[in-house]
């Protein structure tokens, strides 16, 4: 996950009941690990698809007084005019490319890979989306931002994935990443990319967090965007 670094702990993964067809790779958010988000996953199994939660590398977070943290990139702050980590964030979108060829190579076309997150991860999840030539199968955006927005459309004039499908959520009660952050994030990329294939849903009362309903919306956005094919 993090160039030579031998040490970066593998990713977390919930392997397909049967053989896999098709693969989830979602991206836990700051200061969190992918064990929590693979047992989520775990809990909404569909037997043909593969779940991989790999961990972020452990860096210094401006955000939280440069206390070292697993963390995708540096976050300086939480408001939408703050200063963004653009160097971190490329780096982490090409580890991240990397994983979704790793798994291409093992037999998985590009087109049968969901690629999401939740809070840090989501946002990484939308810029590795719209920023790589890699056909997607769909993106999963939990409680996130789009990072680096001021250099968009630019940076996407040959992305790929124009028309993929993108189930964005958001807790009306977040703390953290404000809904504001959602709906902002979703006329940004109804700009970008095709507007029908996008859905926002909101969900009254969650915080910075899941819910069952959120829960059940995600396995079905995963069970109609990577299908059953043998």
């Amino acid at each position: 996950m993090c160039g030579n670094n031998m040490s970066a702990p593998l990713p977390a993964i919930v392997p397909a009941a049967r053989k896999a067809s098709a693969a989830v790779i979602f991206l836990h958010g700051l200061g969190d690990t992918g064990h929590g988000w693979a047992e989520a996953f775990a809990g909404i199994r569909t037997p043909h698809v593969k779940y991989i939660c790999p961990h972020a590398p452990t860096m210094p977070v401006s955000l939280n007084m440069n206390m070292r943290m697993p963390s995708w990139f540096d976050i300086v702050s939480l408001s939408p005019d703050a200063t963004e980590d653009e160097s971190g964030i490329k780096r982490a979108a090409e580890n991240i490319k990397a994983l979704i060829d790793q798994e291409v190579k093992n037999g998985i076309p590009s087109t049968r890979i969901v690629l999401g997150g939740f809070s840090q991860g989501g946002a990484l999840s939308l810029y590795t989306a719209l920023t790589t030539k890699q056909k997607l199968g769909g993106v999963l955006a939990l409680s996130c931002w789009l990072p680096l927005r001021n250099s968009f459309p630019q940076a996407a004039a040959d992305v790929g994935n124009k028309d993929v499908p993108v189930l964005q959520c958001h807790g009306e009660a977040d703390p953290l990443v404000p809904l504001m952050f959602g709906c902002l994030t979703v006329q940004k990329l109804k700009s970008l990319m095709n507007p029908n294939n996008i859905t926002f849903k909101t969900y009254p009362g969650m915080a910075h967090s899941s819910c069952p309903q959120e829960m059940d919306n995600i396995k079905d956005f995963i069970e109609t965007n990577l299908p059953q094919i043998d």
